[in-house]
């Protein structure tokens, strides 16, 4: 995966089949401590005549885990090699093969970007699954009804741009630019790498494209699903980038602004699990997830954040603040399974994955600052809903015009 020229295919097959052989050394991990206790207690009771069994037992498992796991590493490149060719490497660019490609980012985007795999998706402007180069005539072509205002649109973890057509109805940026004369502008990013590097990665882009845009930039909204409004609320934060200057609204649609209990139980239970040398590839395989994920546990926005600190460590620290724009108009929406937050499912499990409070940008210890006028909540709706509803739909075209 080294190497730039490997396809997407290419990097995928070898990726496979080197995450198999990770696997294996791992059940061998698990199936070696288990071996180790049981044959602990039976030299208990049978004394010295368990030690040759032993020796026996484990050069045979040791012999057939070693052997499998070196065919699957082995067979990688040859694989990923097997794979590239002249059709090789459009995966991102059709909708199925973007999907797998984002859950894998969100998964382990971060290190597939420092090994700089082709996997590794680089944040850029879409329009139907193609990456939009932001020269001037690039985007001249791209959007040739432009108008000076734009609403930028970041999807979620695990997601590309594709998620806002939600049961393959029309995004809420197709039907804004009929109905309300605003152009839309859909970002695919890399949801494995740390909100804040995201955060810097949108503002250049968005520096990139007034710059570019066929016509002079009036406005500027930005809509974030999930962990999208994190790192629009990160961008927002660059020092020095004229861009900020044109940004009138903000909408967060179930961000997890002051963090999400997922990740956070993730977290302790990564910990919990390598505390026995059973469990301990299952922990180290939790702890393999990506910053971005991570950087969910608090809703962080800043590196200070994250730089120079352990990642597993238990004991939490302080986080970054990171005030809302002055003159900007900020919303939020929430959603709950049960029909109201009041219900213990709803308090407990919001929608699914953010809570209510977290999703208005409320804690004990926080609170970013959303007026109640502001806040949408969705009865009997989960994450996913956020993407395409009616009711969000109306209210963006009442908080956009």
């Amino acid at each position: 995966m080294d190497d730039p020229t490997t396809s997407e295919a290419g990097a995928l097959a070898e990726l496979s089949l080197q995450e198999l052989g990770t696997a294996v050394d791992g059940i061998h991990t698990i199936q070696r401590a288990i071996s180790e206790r049981v044959f602990r207690l039976v030299g208990l009771g049978v004394g010295p005549a368990a030690k040759p069994v032993k020796v026996v037992y484990d050069a045979i498992t040791d012999g057939v885990y070693s052997a499998i796991g070196h065919t699957f590493t082995t067979a990688a490149p040859v694989a990923g090699k097997a794979f590239d060719g002249p059709t090789a490497g459009t995966l991102s660019d059709q909708t199925g093969g973007a999907r797998v490609l984002a859950a894998l980012q969100g998964l382990i985007g971060d290190k597939l970007h420092e090994q700089g795999s082709a996997l590794a998706t680089t944040m850029s402007v879409r329009v139907d699954g193609r990456a939009v180069s932001l020269d001037p005539a690039s985007v001249r072509a791209a959007y040739p009804t432009a108008t000076g205002d734009v609403v930028v649109f970041l999807h979620g973890l695990m997601e590309t741009e594709a998620f806002w057509a939600l049961g393959n109805r029309p995004t809420y940026s197709q039907r804004l630019g009929s109905d309300i004369d605003i152009t839309g502008v859909e970002i695919r990013y890399n949801t494995g790498l740390h909100i804040s590097d995201n955060g810097v990665l949108l503002s250049e882009l968005l520096d990139q494209l007034v710059a570019g845009w066929p016509v002079p930039v009036r406005t500027i909204s930005l809509v974030g699903h999930s962990m999208g409004g994190l790192v629009i609320r990160s961008a927002c934060a660059v020092a020095d980038r004229s861009w900020v200057d044109r940004v009138r609204t903000v909408v967060t649609l179930g961000t997890p602004h002051t963090g999400a209990p997922l990740e956070k139980v993730v977290h302790f239970g990564s910990a919990a699990l390598s505390a026995l040398p059973e469990t301990r590839p299952l922990g180290n395989l939790l702890r393999r997830r990506s910053t971005g994920i991570r950087d969910l546990r608090f809703g962080s926005l800043d590196e200070r954040d994250w730089r120079d600190r352990d990642a597993d460590a238990l004991r939490a620290e302080a986080q970054t603040d990171v005030p809302l724009l002055d003159g900007v108009s900020y919303y939020c929406v929430s959603a709950t399974l049960a029909r109201t937050p009041a219900n213990p499912i709803g308090w407990v499990l919001g929608d699914g994955l953010v809570q209510v409070r977290s999703a208005q940008g409320r804690s004990k210890k926080r609170d970013m600052g959303f007026q109640r006028d502001n806040r949408l909540h969705l009865p009997e709706a989960n994450h996913f809903t956020l993407l395409n509803d009616e009711r969000i739909y109306d209210r963006l075209r009442i908080w956009l015009s």
